[in-house]
């Protein structure tokens, strides 16, 4: 079974998400400064999100390590 498009994208926000906050408040208590770690938190989430979203397409693509699900009914 393939994920759909909408959810690979679901995914990568969901998870660029919790590593934005995590940037920002690294980037935070390394400069001190709340719009330093603003913009690295906004730059990091564009470029990671679209890295994410073709990286999970990609995989997605390929057949390793998946198995051909059971059919659950047979006529």
């Amino acid at each position: 079974m393939a994920d759909k498009h909408y959810r690979s994208l679901a995914k990568a926000i969901s998870y660029r998400i919790t590593g934005t906050v995590s940037t920002m408040l690294i980037s935070l208590l390394v400069t001190g400064k709340v719009e330093m770690a603003l913009s690295i938190g906004l730059l990091e989430l564009l470029t990671k999100t679209s890295l994410y979203y073709a990286h999970e397409r990609i995989w997605n693509s390929l057949s390793f390590g998946r198995v051909k699900g059971r059919e659950d009914y047979e006529i």
